[in-house]
């Protein structure tokens, strides 16, 4: 069967109980991946938590979960927790976050990214692996942590989230897979063979680091409102400055601009017209579930192995969900 995941947002839109029924639907419907993210209102491990006891064969994963709210041993606890709930069925992606939501939202510095998400990776998976960790690092220093009896019976695997350059090579490094907030087809080739080359410079197999990205999908008849929902989700994104970084990275920086120009001003619709047609086309799929097949495949065919179906909030949030789980099902 042709890999497929779905990741779920985290908006406080949908209760718990409608989590799980839709981690259901789409575990019907032959995914294979369950990602939640984090970031502002819930947390994501509650949530997986929740789709865990529902489901059966699904795999749920942290999309991501930020490593400067965490200490490692909290980490590999929390991941040891949910493996236990899952019966094994889950994925660790840990990811830096961003400076400004980091310093106003939980009042820590951010400092040394790349280094305090070495050390974490380093830090937890040793913990999870059974070991007693003493660890002297940049970020920390910890002496004889250890999990105890609890170390999860079947190996956690550990994802990064990347965008640029640095932690692409990162993932390639240290991961056991990468996973893309965004999926630029032009873009793509190029973010994958950076992980190739974090892989090879430490004489890892390339082949061992599973390429897995978000796809933001509306399968949808009303072409305008999908394609509104698509260019505001970008909108959003480049509100933040990170984020605007990388879609400047990938060629839209007059688009980035513009943006900018105009969240300075406090001009949400000039934001969003912001937002190219070209922009919006490389960066999601909006049409009949056909045509969003076709060009998820296109996607495929430049190396996304994992693509992960993220679905647009067009109209009620929970009928875009299932309208689009059901289109791009792998047993549609």
């Amino acid at each position: 069967m042709v890999f497929l995941g779905v990741r779920l947002g985290n908006e406080s839109q949908l209760n718990p109980a409608e989590i799980q029924e839709l981690a259901v639907t789409a575990e019907n419907l032959g995914y294979q991946e369950i990602w939640m993210t984090e970031g502002a209102g819930r947390d994501s491990l509650t949530q997986l938590t929740a789709i865990a006891t529902a489901t059966n064969r699904i795999v749920a994963g942290t999309g991501i979960l930020p490593i400067f709210s965490r200490t490692p041993l909290i980490t590999a606890m929390s991941a040891a927790g949910i493996a236990a709930v899952s019966s094994g069925r889950f994925i660790l992606g840990l990811g830096v976050g961003n400076g400004p939501a980091t310093r106003d939202g939980h009042g820590v510095p951010f400092a040394k990214p790349m280094d305090r998400l070495r050390d974490t990776i380093t830090i937890v998976r040793q913990l999870l692996e059974g070991e007693k960790v003493t660890h002297r690092g940049a970020a920390f220093q910890v002496f004889d942590a250890s999990l105890g009896d609890a170390v999860p019976k079947e190996k956690v695997p550990i994802y990064i989230a990347a965008l640029g350059p640095g932690m692409l090579r990162l993932a390639g490094e240290m991961a056991d897979g990468v996973l893309l907030s965004w999926t630029p087809s032009s873009y793509l080739k190029h973010a994958i063979q950076l992980v190739r080359d974090g892989a090879e410079r430490v004489g890892r197999d390339p082949d061992e680091v599973e390429i897995s990205g978000y796809v933001r999908v509306s399968v949808t008849a009303d072409m305008e409102a999908g394609l509104a929902a698509l260019q505001s989700e970008v909108a959003r994104y480049s509100g933040s400055s990170h984020y605007r970084n990388f879609f400047r990275f990938t060629g839209f920086f007059l688009e980035m601009e513009a943006a900018e120009s105009a969240r300075r001003r406090g001009d949400d619709a000039a934001r969003v017209g912001a937002i190219s047609e070209d922009m919006r086309d490389e960066l999601g799929l909006v049409g009949s579930a056909q045509e969003c097949r076709t060009k998820l495949e296109e996607l495929r065919s430049l190396g996304l192995a994992k693509p992960i179906i993220a679905p647009l909030p067009v109209g009620d949030l929970k009928t875009a969900y299932e309208t689009t789980i059901q289109g791009m099902a792998p047993n549609a």
